[in-house]
């Protein structure tokens, strides 16, 4: 089969591609590079199964013509992280609102069925307990650039569903929570990779507020196979899954984790939310995914710990020192 990724060259599209070749598919993934790497793909660059453009989703006609020649399309490009979000709200609205329009609409015209990637993101600030797929959304002040992101995710998500509803569209999608691995750049504000940049280099460590947030990280190829699985399953259209990992953990105890790992000398720094808050900055204390819908549909569940999780990010970051 041949395969659209949309973001291809990062970091959940170039694993993604990596474990479809090496079943046989062929893959063509756009990627304009804001994000995306080409060291990320750089070994599929040879295969003759792997075919990097350089484009922008928000590009309709280039869009159109590479739906059009493949059979399915999984759109994974987004602009990502908090980091990214707070420095270019403009810009990341563009790509999120005008480039899912793009591929659901080239997908809808030529019948092609996609899979649309989402985040926990949607949920906001709701830290009622874990999060099942139809837990309420609740969000700050649309005056704090945070929360573009899910606003945006959340109008790409109504948008698959109409025109699942009214052009039977055969679109899925997962929802996103902290996918961690090999590969994740340091750019856009995820924590681990983060961490372990600064310890490694005995750099202070931020931490925002108090840092007793509770997270889970996924490692990535718990993710991939929670999309191939899904994707598999020929199952679950106009549908929402969430997808994530084992273990809750806060982020002090996970920098704690880390600093100890990598022996480092880093100290801990603290930043006060108000700081936070003149960049348009807000938190969340609990972000807790319920994935019971996917294993139900699919029989899909992680298997890897936080520990792997952190072992393997430290490996390939000290092959990058």
């Amino acid at each position: 089969m041949k395969y659209l990724i949309t973001g291809g060259a990062g970091f959940i599209g170039s694993h993604l591609s990596e474990a479809l070749i090496a079943e046989g598919h062929e893959i063509v993934a756009l990627d304009d590079l804001s994000t995306g790497n080409k060291t990320n793909v750089e070994k599929l660059l040879s295969s003759g199964q792997f075919h990097l453009i350089e484009g922008d989703v928000t590009e309709s006609e280039i869009v159109d013509s590479l739906v059009k020649e493949c059979e399915g399309v999984f759109h994974l490009a987004a602009a990502v992280g908090v980091k990214k979000i707070l420095q270019d709200p403009i810009g990341s609205l563009k790509i999120n609102l005008e480039g899912t329009e793009n591929v659901l609409l080239s997908a809808s015209k030529h019948k092609k069925r996609v899979l649309l990637a989402s985040t926990s993101e949607i949920y906001g600030k709701n830290d009622s307990g874990p999060l099942t797929e139809d837990s309420d959304r609740i969000l700050g002040s649309p005056l704090l650039s945070r929360w573009t992101y899910s606003e945006a995710k959340a109008i790409d998500e109504a948008f698959a569903r109409v025109l699942f509803e009214r052009e039977g569209l055969k679109v899925q999608i997962i929802r996103f929570f902290n996918t961690v691995g090999p590969r994740q750049s340091t750019s856009y504000g995820m924590a681990i990779p983060t961490f372990f940049r600064a310890a490694i280099k005995n750099e202070p460590i931020q931490i925002h507020g108090d840092g007793l947030q509770q997270r889970v990280f996924c490692h990535i190829e718990d993710a991939i196979n929670g999309i191939k699985s899904l994707w598999n399953s020929n199952t679950g259209f106009g549908e929402a899954y969430n997808l994530g990992g084992l273990e809750e953990t806060t982020i002090l105890d996970l920098a704690k984790r880390i600093l100890l790992k990598t022996n480092s000398r880093s100290e801990l720094e603290f930043v006060p939310y108000e700081v936070l808050a003149k960049t348009g900055f807000e938190d969340m204390r609990r972000r807790i995914p319920v994935t019971i819908k996917l294993e139900k549909a699919t029989g899909w569940r992680a298997k890897r710990s936080l520990e792997q999780i952190l072992n393997d990010v430290y490996v390939h970051l000290l092959e990058q020192v």
